[in-house]
C-alpha cells in the first residue's frame, strides 16, 4: 500500500526541546546548572509526567529528596512551556506544504496530560492543521511500547503500512516498526523531506 498519511512526534522534531532552555534562566552558574540538570530535574525523572503521573505528586517526592531545590523544582510545572525551544528549522514549511496538499497529520507524543494542553493552545495555529493527536500522559502508554502505535492507528483510521512515523529517537523507530508503521529517524527538515518527496507526498 502507498505510504498517504504522516504521522509526526512533536519533541526534537517538531519543536526543539530541553529543561535547559529553562532552567539557565533561573541559574546563572553553569556548573551549578549542570548539576542540577544532571541529579535533579532529570529526563527520566520528567519521563513519568508523559507516562501519566500528576506532577503535584512528582514535584513532593523530588522537593522531599532535595529540599534545598523546592523552589526550582516547583516551576517545572507552571513554566514547562519555557522548556520548549523554537521550532526546528524548516518543519513549520514542511508541515504547511503537506497540509496544502491535502496530505492527513497526525502525531503520536510523548507528553504530560496536564502540560500538554497549555502547551497545543500557544501553538493552535501549527496544530489546527492536524487531524488527531495522540498524548502519552492521557493514554497513559508511552512510546516505544506497541500499543501506543495500535492506539493511534485505530483511533487515526489508518492502516499501518499507509502511513509514515517521523521521530528523533530510534528506540521509537522500531517501536512503530514493530506494528507495520514505515519509520523516518528524524534528522533535519531537508532530509525528511527528501523521503516525503520520494514517497509521492511532496
Amino acid at each position: 500500500m502507498a505510504v498517504s498519511a504522516v504521522v509526526f512526534d512533536v519533541g526534537n522534531v517538531l519543536f526543539s526541546w530541553d529543561p535547559r532552555f529553562l532552567y539557565e534562566r533561573l541559574i546563572s552558574d553553569d556548573q551549578a546548572l549542570d548539576v542540577f540538570l544532571r541529579d535533579v530535574v532529570t529526563h527520566d525523572w520528567h519521563f513519568q509526567h508523559d507516562a501519566g503521573r500528576p506532577f503535584a505528586e512528582t514535584q513532593a517526592e523530588l522537593s522531599a529528596r532535595f529540599p534545598e531545590h523546592a523552589g526550582l523544582i516547583a516551576l517545572w510545572g507552571p513554566r514547562f512551556n519555557d522548556s520548549v525551544g523554537p521550532m526546528i528549522p524548516g518543519m513549520a514549511d514542511l508541515v504547511a506544504a503537506l497540509d496544502a496538499r491535502g496530505v492527513p497529520l497526525f502525531a503520536i507524543t510523548n507528553f504530560s496530560d496536564e502540560f500538554w494542553p497549555p502547551f497545543r493552545a500557544a501553538h493552535a495555529p501549527l496544530f489546527d492543521r492536524f487531524r488527531d493527536i495522540v498524548v502519552s500522559g492521557t493514554e497513559k502508554l508511552v512510546k516505544p511500547d506497541p500499543a501506543i502505535y495500535r492506539l493511534a492507528l485505530d483511533r487515526f483510521g489508518v492502516a499501518a503500512d499507509a502511513a509514515i512515523f517521523i521521530d528523533d529517537r530510534a528506540e521509537n523507530i522500531a517501536g512503530a516498526e514493530s506494528v507495520g508503521l514505515r519509520g523516518h529517524l528524524f534528522r533535519d527538515a531537508p532530509t525528511l523531506a527528501q523521503e516525503l518527496t520520494a514517497l509521492g507526498l511532496l
